[in-house]
C-alpha cells in the first residue's frame, strides 16, 4: 500500500490547506488586479480631491480617509467604513479609494481605516481588531463633524478585511464604547474569513501568533448571539475552496440562528475580483451597499 496523505484539517492535507488560504493559487491575475486597484483609487483622488486624514488613535497608522457626500441635500449623510484586507499583512486606506466616488455620488460618507498590519504588531490579530473597532467607534461618535449620521453607520470589508468586519459585529458597542448596541446599522462582508481554525492550522501561522484565545475571540461565527444587525455575506466562484466555504457557513449559521443575512454569490469571479465590485454601483457588492444602506445609484433613498 502507498503512503496516505494526512489530513490537517476537514478533507485537506497540508498543502492543499495551504494553497485554500493563498489567493495567489487561485487567482494568477493578482497583481493586473493590484495594480488596476490602485490606478483607479488614484484617479479617483485626482477627481474628487484628497480627503480629510483623521486621527482615531494615537500612533502612525490610526488614520481614517474621509471622502465627504457629494449629494446630501444638506443633511447628516449615511457612513459607510470600510476595511481593507490584505491577508493580513498588506494594504492601505488609499489604495481602497474608488468606492468614494460612488458612495458620494449616492449621497453618503466613505471612510476608509488605515491600521497596523500584524507583521505591525508583531503577529497580535487582536491589536488590530481593536484598532478597526476603535476606528468604527470614533467614526460613530465625530460624525458631525465631518457631515455623517451616527444613527445610519454601516460597516464594509473585504477579505482579511471582512474577517476583521464579522469581529465588529460581534462588539458589544455599549459595554466597550458607551455607544447604543446597534451602533452600526448593517454589514456587508465580501470573501472573508469567520472561523480561524482553518487558517491557524495553515501557513498563514508562519506570520500570525495564534492563540486560544485569539482563535476565540476573532472567530465570529463562535459568537453569533452578539450579532445585532444585518449582514450581507458575498463570494465568487472562483475563489479559494475555504472562502467559499467559510462564507457558505457562516450565512448558513447566521440563518439558523434567527439572525437578518443574505448570501450572494457571484458566478465567474475571483477574490480580487469581487472586491473590484464595490467600485461599481451596478456591481455586486456596490449594489449590495447602496441597497442595505437605502440609497439609489443616482443619489439620495432607494425606493
Amino acid at each position: 500500500m502507498g503512503d496516505q496523505v494526512q489530513k490537517v484539517f476537514l478533507e485537506y492535507d497540508q498543502k492543499a490547506l495551504d494553497d485554500a488560504y493563498d489567493q495567489a493559487v487561485y487567482a494568477p491575475n493578482r497583481e493586473l488586479v493590484h495594480l488596476r486597484r490602485s490606478r483607479n483609487s488614484d484617479a479617483t483622488r485626482r477627481r474628487l480631491g484628497e480627503p480629510a486624514r483623521k486621527a482615531y488613535g494615537t500612533t502612525a497608522n490610526e488614520m481614517l480617509d474621509i471622502f465627504p457626500a457629494r449629494r446630501s441635500g444638506g443633511q447628516a449623510a449615511p457612513i459607510n467604513v470600510f476595511i481593507h484586507g490584505g491577508a493580513w499583512r498588506a494594504g492601505n486606506a488609499r489604495d481602497f479609494s474608488t468606492p468614494a466616488e460612488m458612495l458620494g455620488d449616492a449621497g453618503a460618507v466613505y471612510v476608509a481605516i488605515d491600521f497596523d498590519n500584524v507583521d505591525q504588531t508583531g503577529g497580535d490579530l487582536m491589536l488590530m481588531a481593536d484598532q478597526v473597532k476603535r476606528a468604527v467607534a470614533w467614526a460613530h461618535k465625530n460624525a458631525a463633524s465631518f457631515g455623517g449620521d451616527p444613527a445610519r453607520l454601516y460597516v464594509s470589508g473585504c477579505s482579511s478585511g471582512a474577517h476583521l468586519g464579522g469581529v465588529v459585529a460581534i462588539t458589544d458597542w455599549e459595554k466597550e464604547f458607551g455607544l447604543p448596541p446597534d451602533a452600526v446599522k448593517g454589514y456587508t462582508l465580501c470573501s472573508g474569513m469567520y472561523d480561524l481554525r482553518g487558517p491557524r492550522l495553515s501557513k498563514r501561522s508562519a506570520y500570525v501568533k495564534f492563540t486560544d484565545e485569539a482563535e476565540q475571540a476573532l472567530s465570529a461565527q463562535r459568537h453569533l448571539e452578539r450579532i445585532r444587525s444585518p449582514i450581507v455575506l458575498l463570494y465568487g466562484s472562483e475563489e479559494t475552496p475555504e472562502f467559499k466555504r467559510q462564507t457558505r457557513e457562516f450565512a448558513a449559521a447566521l440563518h439558523s440562528a434567527g439572525k437578518t443575512v443574505e448570501l450572494i454569490y457571484c458566478e465567474g469571479y475571483n477574490h480580487f475580483e469581487m472586491q473590484e465590485t464595490f467600485t461599481n454601483p451596478y456591481g455586486a457588492m456596490g449594489r449590495a451597499v447602496l441597497k442595505q444602506m437605502g440609497l439609489s445609484t443616482g443619489g439620495g433613498s432607494a425606493s
